[in-house]
């Protein structure tokens, strides 16, 4: 094993077992006394599961709390957007499932490459979140006799996730929404919406404040706080057509990338398996049909190429259950990037069907006939009307066509076990950091992991650092706060002053373009190398050529959307820089020159069993100029296992 990168912080992995690490460290993490706590202020940016609930939690315990959004209400943040579920080690159906089986199953998902200490906490808390929402009056499904039902995910072999239909995300949300107004309404918690992060503010190294602006009447604020949370989400959305909703971004934590915030392992993203296929050229997102369908639903192709019949038309004989094939202990529920990966491969060879051979059949016939269509219906039924209104054609009459697409980011800014990341006083909580899931994360763990970091974790890990480094407070008017406003004000009056005739959208479509194709579900070194130099084309085209209209002041839709591509052009070339160094295939980051005889991911634990660090270079390449960026300096924290040593993957 290599040691850790000098320059890299102490990632703070406690010593002694793991099973007993979080408890230990936990009682041991110093206090505030309630009164010392209603005299700091906290900052919060985000209002999904992580945000919310970490807004809610820590305004509970006494501290004055700030919480910023995008969004006119927190009710709108993407976390609305689950639907499967929510993975706990309850062991409610008796099948063998316990805190050690989710720890191993999250740990192999993410193709060994996290922290065991950091997975095996998320095991711990699994259970206590759903007490937690369940207590909040979060709805999930029940058993006829009232116990709370399971329903299997992919990459395990238990039923452990809980669900409220389809919209296990949106009554989470409510749960936690419902918590957050509550302090609210008792003045703990100062809700600012309509707020866009551009900046984050720093004084000797801390973080003490953010720069938004209004997006409603163009004012550039001024936050500042003795600690700031992060939760702002990932970044999907850089390859245009993803899941995320139209506005999720990557902004906040690039901002704080660029103020020296390190950040871990870009190029580990994940490319759902279930989502309705593109329609047109110029459709502006993707939607997701939950990967619980695939308890019920049967993937399969013709097995014949270029086969022009319709479904119905081809004989049982004539149908390849690829999945069921080739996986027959997993069957349909392999983890995500295998589905997808082996979906497109099938695609590109020819058995595709649908527009372009770029779909393949989920199919419920079996499970009506098996069941009967109330019992069906009763499990799936809105995610079969969003499914029918989008494509115009019944599910329960015949299969439905999907196909991969960019969903969940596994990388992000990079922190320690306390959630804190490489500057002092920013935490970064839910998808927004670079989380628990390794390579690959398991379907039903990502509402885990928010609401495991808001609820659980945060709140204890960020008031030990209050309690052991008293800041004075800084008002608006700080040197640093006007510098930090500066460069925001630098940056809106660059893109509007660009003076060409193109609009954002064609950019950002076209960026979407080259990384999908460079750094999607399969990458190769001509491939990525192609791509940076494409992408650093097109970023220098973008600042040339791009068309902002309007004005700094009041609402301006296409400059939130200018300022968010040119951030998404920065990362872009980074996640291809992450890609390009890593020279090994692990979870969804399948490198084709890496791979076993049988297509399978290929590690090299000797040299890549860590987590790669990269550090902003400042200096050129800054958002408002069209010079290619300095090298970014690549850090690497090693990865220690006892638990559980690396395995290869076999789901079959």
């Amino acid at each position: 094993m290599s040691p850790r990168s000098a320059g890299l912080p102490d990632p703070r992995i406690p010593a002694g077992p793991i099973a007993e690490a979080w408890r230990r460290t936990r009682d041991g993490l110093p206090l505030i006394s309630p009164l010392r706590k209603r005299q700091l202020q906290v900052l919060v940016v985000g209002s999904g599961l992580a945000g919310a609930s970490a807004a809610a939690t820590l305004a509970e315990q006494g501290y004055r709390v700030k919480l910023v959004t995008f969004h006119d209400s927190p009710r709108r943040a993407h976390s609305v957007a689950a639907q499967g579920g929510i993975n706990a080690a309850k062991n409610y159906a008796n099948d063998g499932d316990s805190i050690e089986r989710l720890f191993a199953d999250t740990l192999k998902g993410g193709d060994f490459r996290a922290r065991e200490a950091g997975c095996h906490r998320l095991a711990e808390i699994s259970g206590g979140i759903i007490d937690q929402c369940v207590a909040q009056g979060v709805p999930f499904a029940r058993e006829y006799g009232g116990t709370l039902a399971n329903r299997n995910f992919g990459g395990s072999l238990v039923s452990r996730t809980f669900y409220a239909r389809g919209q296990t995300g949106q009554q989470l949300l409510y749960g936690a929404y419902q918590a957050l107004m509550r302090q609210v309404a008792a003045g703990q918690v100062e809700l600012l919406t309509r707020r866009d992060m551009l900046e984050l503010v720093t004084v000797d190294g801390v973080a003490r404040g953010i720069v938004c602006r209004h997006l409603l009447t163009g004012a550039l604020e001024t936050h500042t706080a003795h600690a700031v949370l992060l939760a702002s989400g990932g970044y999907s959305n850089v390859y245009y057509l993803s899941t995320n909703a139209l506005k999720s971004n990557a902004s906040g934590i690039w901002a704080a990338h660029r103020q020296g915030a390190l950040f871990a392992n870009p190029c580990f993203t994940q490319i759902h398996p279930t989502c309705i296929p593109s329609g047109d050229a110029f459709q502006s997102k993707l939607t997701l049909m939950s990967e619980s369908l695939r308890n019920d639903g049967r993937v399969w192709l013709p097995a014949k190429r270029d086969d022009p019949r319709a479904a119905a038309a081809i004989p049982e004989a004539e149908r390849d259950y690829f999945l069921e094939r080739q996986y027959p202990a997993y069957g349909n529920m392999v983890p995500r990037d295998v589905a997808s990966r082996r979906a497109r491969e099938l695609c590109n060879g020819g058995q595709g069907v649908g527009p372009g051979g770029r779909s393949v059949y989920l199919d419920f016939n079996d499970a009506i006939a098996d069941h009967g269509r109330a019992t069906i219906a009763a499990r799936y039924g809105n995610l079969f009307e969003m499914y029918e209104r989008i494509t115009g054609d019944d599910p329960m009459a015949g299969p439905m066509r999907i196909y991969p697409a960019p969903h969940y980011t596994m990388g992000g800014l990079w922190v320690d076990y306390h959630l804190m990341s490489s500057i002092p006083g920013l935490f970064v909580l839910g998808e927004a950091n670079f989380s628990e899931h390794g390579a690959n994360r398991l379907g039903a763990s990502a509402l885990m992991q928010g609401l495991a970091d808001g609820y659980f974790i945060a709140p204890a890990t960020v008031t030990a650092w209050l309690a052991g480094h008293p800041t004075p407070e800084i008002a608006p008017d700080h040197p640093a706060c006007r510098e930090a406003e500066a460069r925001a004000h630098g940056r809106l009056q660059a893109l509007l002053a660009a003076g060409g005739s193109q609009p954002v959208d064609g950019f950002h479509r076209e960026l979407g373009h080259l990384m999908i194709e460079y750094c999607g579900i399969s990458r190769c070194a001509e491939g990525l190398q192609t791509g940076l130099k494409q992408v650093a084309h097109l970023e220098a085209r973008f600042h040339q050529e791009v068309r902002v209209p309007g004005e700094a002041t009041g609402p301006n839709g296409e400059l939130e959307k200018a300022l968010r591509v040119a951030d998404f052009f920065s990362l872009a070339q980074l996640m291809l820089r992450d890609a390009l160094a890593r020279e090994e295939s692990c979870g969804a980051h399948f490198r084709e020159e890496h791979q076993t005889p049988e297509g399978e991911a290929l590690r090299d634990d000797g040299s890549f069993a860590h987590i790669a660090a990269w550090q902003y270079q400042p200096g050129s390449g800054e958002p408002t100029q069209p010079a290619p960026a300095a090298e970014p300096v690549r850090y690497s924290e090693p990865l220690e296992f006892t638990l559980m040593q690396p395995s290869t993957r076999n789901y079959r």
